[in-house]
Parts: structure tokens; sequence; C-alpha cells
């Protein structure tokens, strides 16, 4: 992304996926395209676990793969991931907990300490941590962390566990049909990002987000369209250099 002669940012098709991405995938775009962070994968790509807490994760990630692929864990955990616990006192009619039974394309790795399990469901992914004492076939509970937060906290948590149910699954895949603004805008912005990386100027970036025609008309020192251009860059390069935090 630091190759001034990549023009991979040109195209905004290839961007469409960030439309759907929800807070902990969007962070992982901003982070992934930090220099800093890259060169710190290349130094401990071997032993991913070094240094890895000071950019908020337990483990780090390859930057080259994007939020389609990579499954960054998160240090602490973002609100919306399903912390699972064996049920010490099961009622009669207590759910078991079966793995595999979870709906969506699944990811699962072990960070050292229990089960991170990702699911991908319609536009939308379910993470939950697994305790490790919690074996196939054992009653489960949800936990949610104590605290001033907690309203918050359970309300994320409570959206992510109705996609576990199909008929809720399907109506948030027809209610996330149309992106809203604030996906546009975060889809503009990574755009704008990085085409700053790759050593575009700001009419360079301006151009092909907007068009030839429309910068030749609208392009001057106090324009509109100048001041929307260095804010998505702005944003972007606060988002990359440590901003992304607010997103989990």
């Amino acid at each position: 992304m630091a190759d001034s002669s990549a023009v991979h940012w040109h195209p905004s098709a290839a961007y469409l996926y960030v439309l759907h991405l929800d807070g902990p995938a969007l962070a992982w775009e901003y982070l992934r395209r930090n220099p800093e962070y890259r060169r710190a994968w290349q130094r401990h790509r071997r032993h991913p676990q070094h240094e890895a807490h000071r950019w908020g994760l337990r483990l780090l990630e390859d930057p080259a793969r994007d939020a389609r692929d990579a499954h960054p864990d998160w240090f602490p955990d973002p609100s919306s991931v399903v912390q699972v616990y064996p049920d010490a006192d099961p009622t009669a009619d207590a759910l078991l907990f079966q793995l595999w039974r979870f709906p969506g394309r699944k990811h699962l790795m072990h960070d050292g300490k229990r089960l991170v399990l990702t699911s991908q469901l319609v536009n939308r992914m379910l993470r939950m941590a697994i305790s490790p004492a919690l074996e196939d076939g054992m009653a489960y509970a949800y936990a949610v962390r104590a605290g001033c937060k907690l309203p918050e906290r359970w309300r994320a948590i409570e959206a992510e566990l109705a996609l576990l149910d199909a008929a809720k699954v399907h109506r948030t895949a027809i209610a996330t049909g149309r992106p809203d603004r604030t996906s546009m805008l975060h889809m503009r912005t990574l755009q704008a990002l990085d085409g700053t990386l790759a050593g575009a100027s700001q009419r360079g970036v301006a151009e092909v987000l907007f068009g030839i025609t429309t910068v030749a008309e609208c392009w001057y020192d106090d324009s509109d369209l100048r001041a929307q251009v260095r804010r998505l860059i702005r944003r972007g390069q606060t988002l990359m250099a440590g901003g992304y935090h607010r997103l989990l």
C-alpha cells in the first residue's frame, strides 16, 4: 500500500465489501493500512504475540488479508463478542452446546486462552469467545461484563445473539440490503486513504472518487469538494493511527 505506482485503489467496486462490515471488521481495515503495523508484522510474523497488545490485539494478524479473510483477535474483546461458559446450574430444558450447529461459515482459532469462533451469517459476523471448560454436549450460558456500561454491553450481545435465529437472520439480510451513510463514508474514506498511501495528490484522489469532469468544474482553493477530500483523508489517517479503537 506504500507503493506509489499502485493503482489498486482506483476501482470503487473493489471497496464494495466495506459496505457490509461491522465495527471490529472496519477497525481491522484501518489498522492493516498502518505502515508501522505492517513493519511490526514483518518483524514479528514468526512470533505474532510480540507487540500485539500495542495494537489492541492478542495476536498479530497478516495485514495483507482484508476483513473478508482476516479474523483479528482484539484485546480486550469488543462488546459485541459473546462470552460462552458452562452453565453450573442448568435447568431441565437447558440447551446443549453443539459447536457445529451454529449457523454460518465458521472460522475457529485458539489464542492461547480460549477458542474464538467467528461465524459469517449473511452480511454480519457473529463472534464468540468459548471457555476452555466448555465441552460439546454441556449446558452453557452467556456472560456479560459487569459495570456501568452493562446495558450497552447487553444490547450489543443481544443483537449478536439474534443472528442465531434463522428467521431473524433473514430479516437482517433484508434490512441491511441498502448501505447507510456511515458505511458509504467508510468506503470513501478507505479509498481516499489508499490513494494517499499510494502517493496520489489530493486532486488525484478527488478525480478517482468523484470523476475528472466534476473535479475540473469544482476544484479551487476554497471549494466544498476540496474541503471534502481533505476531510476524508484526514479522517482516514486519524482512524489508521489509532482512532480505529473507537470502532470496537
